[in-house]
């Protein structure tokens, strides 16, 4: 969701990829609640992180605690944050339970990354 929402804010200012430390695809209320706000999330992927080892980036960004403490060291980063959502995929929830809490990690995942661009685009003036 964080991939889709940058994407969807930043524009063609931003490049956007996404990885995981054990990925597992997208889970289909990532989707559907992406959809609610006219992001269309499908088509995205998200890839084993030892493929972007080599890469440079200006911006590294790890989104659940377990990336965080799991990824390796990306030499090629200029800068690394961290900003932790909950995993609503982890949650024993039925299914209205569950899309409920996809709701608002994706809408704390949209809040922050407005607050993240806004403040990388006025660091970079």
């Amino acid at each position: 969701m964080a991939h889709g929402r940058l994407r969807h804010l930043g524009g063609e200012q931003v490049v956007v990829e996404s990885a995981g430390t054990a990925p597992k695809g997208l889970h289909p209320l990532s989707v559907r609640v992406m959809v609610e706000v006219g992001i269309d999330i499908s088509a995205y992927t998200s890839d084993h992180v030892d493929r972007y080892v080599a890469q440079d980036f200006d911006l590294v960004l790890t989104v659940c605690n377990s990336a965080r403490e799991s990824c390796p060291v990306l030499p090629g980063a200029k800068r690394m944050l961290h900003r932790g959502f909950e995993d609503p995929d982890k949650l024993g929830l039925d299914e209205d339970e569950l899309l409920a809490v996809f709701r608002r990690v994706r809408d704390e995942i949209g809040e922050y990354s407005r607050k993240l661009l806004d403040t990388l685009y006025s660091d970079a003036l």
